[in-house]
């Protein structure tokens, strides 16, 4: 019997489809893998945090944990989102075994979940695109949409972050 052969996608059979939220960030839609998602919360009151960039929003309780809470769209170089009634937390668990963290991801609006085809993720193109190129682990059609789908271990990196802090603290007034 010979093995089925799996997508560098997402290590599924190459038949099966993954299934990703989909959020926007303004006019633009992006989708993460549902794995990694451990509940979406209206966004409620955030702690803000000292000297921490702008990308870190604050941090909030759940459930009597402290989670640390990044805006997507500083993340990416844009203006922070502003908040709106369909603003809201996408929290998340990144990392491995004992790395495993759980923070917090602001959008501003969160539309589905979608089920894309491993045949139907590209590569994502090496230019146009408005973030880091780093960031996008592919491209999804999903309802007859492109959507870039985020390589989240990347996006939020937090040694990444923690160098941004530490820049921000040691920089000039």
């Amino acid at each position: 019997m010979q093995a089925q052969a799996l997508t560098t996608w997402n290590e599924q059979p190459a038949a099966l489809p993954s299934q990703f939220l989909t959020f926007m960030l303004a006019d633009e839609q992006f989708a993460i893998g549902i794995l990694h998602i451990k509940e979406i919360i209206e966004l409620s009151s955030l702690a803000t945090v000292p000297m921490m960039p702008a990308c870190v929003r604050g941090v909030i309780n759940l459930r009597g944990a402290v989670v640390p809470v990044m805006d997507l769209s500083a993340r990416f170089g844009r203006p922070s989102s502003p908040i709106s009634k369909r603003s809201c937390i996408v929290i998340v668990e990144v990392g491995e075994g004992e790395d495993l963290q759980v923070l917090g991801m602001l959008v501003d609006a969160v539309n589905a979940v979608v089920d894309i085809m491993a045949s139907d993720i590209e590569v994502p193109p090496a230019f146009g695109t408005r973030i880091r190129p780093d960031f996008i682990a592919g491209i999804g059609k999903a309802n007859g949409r492109f959507v870039s789908l985020l390589a989240l271990e990347r996006v939020l990196s937090s040694e990444e972050i923690v160098d941004l802090a530490r820049s921000y603290a040691t920089a000039p007034a």
